[in-house]
């Protein structure tokens, strides 16, 4: 499922939600949102 994919791929760059969602320009709880399944966009 992408959710797991996108906290495995966060967890084996050993980044935090913070970090992953500043490279994306994104906030944190958008990070959180994809990696719980909420939320895709």
């Amino acid at each position: 499922m992408l959710s797991e994919n996108i906290k495995a791929f966060r967890k084996s760059k050993g980044l935090s939600q913070q970090e992953l969602a500043v490279k994306l320009n994104v906030v944190r709880q958008t990070v959180s949102k994809w990696e719980q399944g909420v939320s895709l966009r």
